[in-house]
């Protein structure tokens, strides 16, 4: 990592030159574990450094941050990437120009399976495609949004094991705050969505996690500060300062466990995620337990900075959710999967606030991982990844 300052811009910042247009940001999020890092620059008044005041707005759904992001209700929002991608396709949403400022946090999501399974036999995604396999039923696993994260991990995961999440099952959305409540009630067989809601499924005997995120890809892309093109455009000086507060913010997270468990405590209250605090901090902590019998330390477990590594909008990163939204026939057709990342990851703004932070910069906007099914992703040639698998709609 190298990093490359941006002195006179920052200088003339100090300045005062380049004071944010607004003083005040309003940041939607859903009750999400990952959300953190917004929620501290905020409490720890790291906004203020920058000039700014981040009020964060706690929302039912991803759907309604969609809608308050295209109307203007909300300035940002802790959001999907996939949504954000989704908006700028005009899938999922109204089509609508958008920006991912950057990458809030790495990993801490799950695939949640129910007791129920669990009681016939199924364990993993190899013994539930046993099971789909010998017994024809209706099942039904739910995601968050139709574009966003959760969707194309479940999705994946499925297709890993040899399961097509539109042929074999059928797929819903619910909010992630309602994850554990229809699963209680026998609404759907499994479900992928952030923390807590897999670790409170296990606290609460009604679930268990059949695999983390990080285990479909190591240190994956999850949430993002998203916002408008338009907003980027009118208030340029405002979206750098929010985004370096919660660059710093991130960081500050991840600097020490006692700052984690804070946070835990903090983002536990009802007025963000709303639930026990022990429920966040074990898994915030690396401390993993599946619910049916396997306890460990995760080193991958959600970072929010990780030396800057995490805050970075990797061009890549984009580009693979359009892969995926090609591969399930969202899209219709492949668009210019780079040009299109260049448009909406703001590796400009992001630049400008990671000198103001003293964050490292990667010496590439791209980066390769190889994913639970051995297949690698590098972003080199999107058109025919997306059109290599054999589990696919489109």
């Amino acid at each position: 990592m190298s990093l490359v300052p941006n002195a006179v811009r920052t200088g003339a910042w100090a300045a005062g030159s380049d004071a944010p247009e607004k003083k005040e940001v309003k940041i939607g999020f859903i009750p999400l574990t990952d959300c953190s890092s917004v929620v501290m620059a905020s409490v720890m008044e790291f906004d203020k450094k920058y000039g700014i005041k981040i009020v964060p707005s706690k929302e039912a759904s991803w759907a309604a941050v969609r809608d308050k992001l295209v109307n203007g209700e909300l300035d940002a929002a802790h959001v999907l990437y996939g949504l954000i991608y989704g908006l700028q396709m005009g899938v999922g949403g109204p089509k609508k120009d958008m920006a991912v400022l950057m990458n809030l946090n790495h990993n801490g999501q799950a695939i949640t399976l129910s007791r129920k399974l669990y009681d016939k036999g199924v364990v993993d995604g190899f013994t539930l495609k046993k099971l789909i396999d010998k017994e024809k039923a209706d099942y039904t696993f739910a995601q968050t949004f139709p574009t966003g994260t959760h969707a194309m991990w479940l999705y994946y995961w499925l297709a890993a094991h040899g399961i097509n999440p539109f042929a074999d099952v059928k797929t819903i959305t619910v909010p992630p705050p309602q994850m554990v409540a229809n699963m209680r009630v026998g609404n759907m067989d499994g479900y992928c969505v952030g923390e807590p809601w897999n670790n409170r499924a296990i606290v609460d005997k009604i679930g268990f996690t059949a695999n983390t995120t990080q285990e479909i890809w190591k240190d994956h892309p999850e949430k993002t500060l998203g916002c408008s093109a338009e907003f980027v455009q009118k208030n340029p000086n405002t979206a750098r300062a929010m985004t370096a507060a919660v660059i710093e913010a991130g960081r500050w997270i991840d600097a020490s466990l006692v700052n984690r468990q804070k946070t835990a405590e903090v983002v536990a209250d009802k007025s963000y995620v709303n639930t026990d605090k022990d429920v966040i901090v074990a898994r915030m902590l690396g401390r993993y337990d599946n619910g049916i019998g396997k306890v460990w330390d995760d080193k991958d477990y959600m970072k929010f900075y990780n030396d800057g590594y995490v805050t970075f909008p990797y061009l890549s990163d984009g580009m693979w959710f359009m892969t995926q939204h090609r591969r399930w026939g969202l899209l219709k057709e492949d668009p210019d999967y780079l040009a299109i990342a260049k448009k909406v990851n703001r590796i400009d703004v992001y630049k400008e606030a990671a000198a103001m932070t003293k964050t490292p910069l990667p010496k590439e906007p791209m980066r390769s991982a190889k994913m639970i099914d051995g297949v690698v992703w590098d972003g080199k040639d999107p058109a025919k990844y997306a059109g290599s698998f054999k589990v696919k709609v489109a």
